[in-house]
């Protein structure tokens, strides 16, 4: 048996033969889809007994971050195997925060199982799941979880959720009920009933007449269904023909393969009810490989090898979590890049949560760990041929929403800062990582509080910097309302040669985004030549500070005249005197403060908009409107101009307004004149002015 190349324990089973299936478990965060991988992974053998996220024992979620914060903060990946086939399970966290890993995993995956549990507040978050895999058509299954829980029938759950799918669900169980409990299903295409236990495979019994007519009624849904896209069981329906098992088993797997249906099974994950029926279903209708490689191909994404997540692990370094979609992947073996250069394999390993198991190969459909591939990044084809293209890397693009401005306490440790962070966003590419060349500060941006959280713990944790944190500093500018001119000397004696410049200066403010211009009307050579330009960055440099403490922009300086010692003048007196005129004539031309403001467009539920308009107009933010969201049943899209000093914190009170799905881009539009008790409070807050 392999090593466990992390704790020195034994790995897991090697995969079974048969097919290799690769799954991805998505829904709403706090849906169960950790609780359900746990009873899969007990259900099929893999682990001795399930356990709990209350207990801290479950496979997934076992790293530090999730276990602190009782939530799935990356992709866990699991290999188990059900009646002779092999399936990768890839648990992907349901916070809108962390979507960005659940967009990696979707692009390898053969089929999806939606989690979703009988809660219409997480219709919206279910409708960004839903939508992430209908624009790739990924087929899915829907697993109504917490059925124990559920206080109303199925019947009336469904016309709940629908709105947030483009195709229509279908259910394939009904539940029995008994004291208002469910405690078995009938299987709508099999016709069987079966009785659950605690954690154990259900057991079939007798349908009751009545359940025989709920069963009735609840097929013959399901068959119209299916007849919308099969035009021989519509007849055979029009005509109450019974239709051929067969024939009905067939249009089930074709129209889930082609995302023409979602089907609906329920079951409680915590209590191992409904886990068989659904493994069954996962093993008759998930695509096989041919399949995705087809769909991928359609989607321009496909290649031998597709990278879904990178890792930095503590003992084997770098480790890109990959589908191998064709042929063999060997330890030593060389794959090419989109540029053609070679990556060399320094290691292939299985992987089961926290655990890596070194293989000797990866085979076609599997879903591995490779070690040490140098450059590559999330979301790249590999080929096996430098001559074959190669699409460039393919991800999510998730613009960020909220930013700290980050610093090592240590100077010592600002190197390893540095390379943490990198490390960070080439985990996880939904975060950025950029250096603010106007605050000069180091901003890690992501999409949420959690998600920036977790990153600092990561941060602190795994690579033991100790940090600090402020706001992130808002880029103001200043300009000028009125110009002047003035002259500005420096003249220094102190022995020996001595330093002597002279220069007058034109300032005159320009329209805004002009920038900053300098020209130079000297005659007489009273300003010699070669020393214009020390002018010139004397005068730049003091525009990077302008009275307010700011920098000046939209600004006209005309050198006009000056004068000059044939002894004691040089470039460094001239630069001088440069700065001296500046600073001297700037706060005669009635500075004015500018602010960002920032094209906002926001993205929410309908029933939120009237909530969204009050939130931008509360920040001193300019409405322009709102229209729906494009392919986007019952979302708006809010357009606004907002001050960027307003935009710090936006989206912690946008998702409170939307329980928690709510996002939003910028863009820089202008820069816009800030005066009075703003202006006041943006200089307090800079530090520029006394509190």
């Amino acid at each position: 048996m392999a090593t466990n190349l992390k704790t020195g324990e034994a790995g897991p089973a090697g995969r079974a033969g048969g097919l290799q299936r690769c799954i991805a478990l998505v829904g709403p965060f706090g849906s169960g889809k950790t609780t359900l991988l746990e009873a899969i992974l007990a259900r099929t053998g893999a682990i001795p007994r399930q356990g709990t996220i209350e207990t801290g024992n479950t496979v997934g979620d076992a790293s530090a971050e999730a276990r602190s914060h009782c939530m799935s903060v990356e992709m866990n990946i699991v290999e188990t195997a059900y009646l002779g086939d092999s399936y990768s399970f890839i648990d992907c966290p349901g916070s809108v925060e962390f979507l960005g890993d659940m967009e990696g995993a979707l692009e390898g995956v053969d089929l999806a199982v939606v989690v979703a549990e009988d809660d219409e507040r997480k219709v919206p978050a279910l409708q960004l799941i839903l939508k992430a895999l209908e624009a790739r058509a990924i087929p899915r299954v829907l697993f109504l979880n917490k059925v124990d829980k559920s206080t109303r029938r199925l019947r009336d759950v469904l016309p709940v959720l629908q709105p947030a799918s483009d195709v229509p669900f279908v259910l394939r169980q009904i539940p029995i009920w008994e004291d208002g409990r469910a405690t078995g299903f009938i299987d709508l295409a099999l016709e069987r009933a079966h009785v659950y236990h605690e954690k154990e495979e259900s057991s079939r019994i007798d349908m009751c007449d009545a359940d025989r007519t709920r069963e009735h009624e609840a097929r013959y849904t399901m068959l119209e269904t299916l007849a919308d896209h099969d035009d021989d069981l519509m007849e055979a329906l029009l005509e109450d023909i019974v239709p051929d098992p067969d024939v009905v088993f067939a249009d089930l797997v074709r129209e889930v393969q082609e995302s023409q249906i979602c089907p609906v099974f329920f079951g409680s994950a915590a209590h191992g009810n409904g886990v068989g029926r659904l493994l069954k279903a996962l093993r008759h209708e998930t695509p096989g490989l041919a399949r995705t490689r087809e769909r991928m191909e359609m989607a321009g994404s496909y290649g031998p090898v597709k990278v879904l997540k990178t890792l930095h692990t503590s003992h084997g370094g770098k480790l890109s979590i990959a589908r191998v979609l064709s042929g063999t992947v060997e330890e030593g073996g060389g794959l090419y890049r989109a540029d053609g250069s070679e990556v060399k394999v320094s290691g292939v390993y299985s992987v089961f949560g926290q655990q890596l198991t070194k293989c000797d190969a990866a085979q076609e459909g599997d879903l591995v760990g490779l070690g040490k591939l140098e450059g590559v990044q999330t979301g790249e084809i590999l080929r096996r041929d430098a001559s074959e293209t190669a699409a460039p890397p393919s991800g999510p693009e998730m613009p960020p929403v909220l930013a700290i401005a980050v610093s090592a306490i240590h100077r010592k440790d600002e190197v390893r800062l540095s390379a943490a962070l990198a490390k960070l966003a080439e985990e996880d590419p939904s975060l950025k990582c950029e250096q603010n060349q106007m605050t000069g500060q180091t901003l890690l941006k992501g999409q949420g509080e959690m998600h920036l959280r977790v990153a600092r713990s990561r941060l602190s944790g795994k690579y033991g910097l100790e940090l600090q944190e402020r706001p992130p500093q808002v880029p103001y500018a200043e300009s000028l309302r009125s110009g002047t001119s003035v002259r500005g000397r420096h003249k220094k004696q102190s022995g020996g040669h001595g330093q002597f410049g002279d220069v007058v200066l034109e300032i005159t403010p320009l329209p805004r985004g002009e920038g900053v211009h300098f020209t130079d009307r000297i005659t007489g050579g009273v300003v010699p030549k070669q020393y214009i330009p020390s002018v010139r960055d004397g005068v730049m440099e003091a525009l990077q500070n302008g009275p307010l403490g700011f920098p000046v922009v939209d600004v006209a300086v005309c050198l006009t005249d000056g004068s000059y010692h044939s002894v004691d003048s040089s470039d460094q007196a001239f630069k001088m005197a440069g700065i001296v005129a500046i600073r001297e004539g700037l706060p005669k031309c009635n500075p004015v403060l500018l602010e960002p403001i920032e094209k906002v467009t926001i993205q929410c539920p309908s029933e939120a908009t009237p909530r969204i308009n009050a939130i931008v107009s509360a920040r001193r933010g300019q409405l322009l409107g709102f229209d729906a969201r494009p392919g986007w049943s019952g979302w708006d899209e809010v357009q606004a101009l907002m001050p960027q000093g307003e935009i710090g914190d936006l989206i912690v009170e946008l998702r409170s307004a939307t329980a928690g799905v709510a996002t939003f881009v910028t863009r820089f539009d202008h820069m816009a004149d800030l005066s009075g008790r703003a202006a006041e409070q943006a200089l307090r807050k800079a530090g520029k002015l006394a509190a």
